[in-house]
């Protein structure tokens, strides 16, 4: 079940220790693109990781229409492809951010066998997605559930307060209008072997939009193998964008996805 890995022990400047060199992909959430995890992907790539970040139909710089998404798969299907495409000896670990974590369970659903881990990050987290309106109430922000609250950007200062200005700008420019319809329908079917993956969720703590008694509420229905807990408001990727990687790198060293140890 393990995957064979090279365990590769460095020490970084910052004196955290590393252990390479697994395969991270980076899913982010509704609106948003891979320019969401441009930090997080410097960061890991800086310690010898292999890291892709994708696109989903119509985020970043996929010219999909939005209006064309008519299903979730649809939308998830860059990342249905991609993981079809990779070896079937190759294992990844796969990150998703907000809504991104219902194209993570898809996946976990589709393709357990080449997710060596499933981390998710202030994401929903449902193993079958959208069954109960109860699941709407736990898994969907109330900005997105209730139309006639404000639908400020999620990426404005008022949502993510640690964010700089720089990266608020950045994200004025870059977000999209995400398929939360379509999104909000996602259902799954019960798999087989869907709890053999491994699942870590990452709390964050300060979250404005997907709040942390909504985040939970998911844990207790579905709980994950560990938890970690982040100061951080809903886009970490962007404003505590080191403690988030270290993170990640201690999820991937922490668990029994690699052969041997990191001491």
């Amino acid at each position: 079940m393990l995957p064979l890995r090279e365990i590769v022990k460095e020490e970084s400047e910052d004196g955290f220790k590393y252990c390479n060199k697994s395969h991270f992909v980076l899913v982010h959430g509704s609106g948003g693109g891979a320019w969401n995890w441009y930090k997080i992907s410097t960061h890991l790539e800086k310690h010898g990781y292999k890291v892709s970040c994708l696109d989903l139909k119509s985020a970043g710089i996929d010219a999909t229409n939005l209006s064309s998404i008519l299903t979730f798969e649809d939308y998830n299907k860059p990342l249905v492809d991609f993981l079809s495409a990779l070896p079937e000896n190759e294992k990844v670990i796969l990150v998703g951010h907000s809504a991104g974590g219902v194209s993570v369970t898809d996946a976990i659903h589709r393709f357990g066998k080449k997710i060596s881990i499933a981390v998710f990050v202030g994401a929903t987290m449902l193993r079958r997605g959208f069954l109960t309106e109860q699941d709407k109430i736990d898994g969907i922000p109330d900005k997105i559930r209730h139309p006639h609250l404000p639908t400020n950007s999620t990426m404005t200062r008022e949502f993510v307060p640690k964010i700089s200005p720089e990266d608020a700008t950045l994200g004025r420019m870059l977000q999209k209008d995400g398929p939360d319809k379509v999104i909000s329908e996602a259902k799954f079917p019960e798999s087989p072997g869907i709890d053999e993956v491994l699942r870590l969720y990452i709390k964050t703590m300060y979250d404005q939009v997907l709040k942390p008694e909504q985040q939970d509420a998911m844990i207790k229905k579905w709980r994950p193998s560990d938890v970690f807990l982040l100061e951080s408001d809903h886009n970490p990727n962007l404003s505590t964008p080191l403690y988030l990687a270290r993170m990640l790198i201690k999820a991937a060293s922490s668990t029994e996805i690699f052969t041997g140890t990191c001491t």
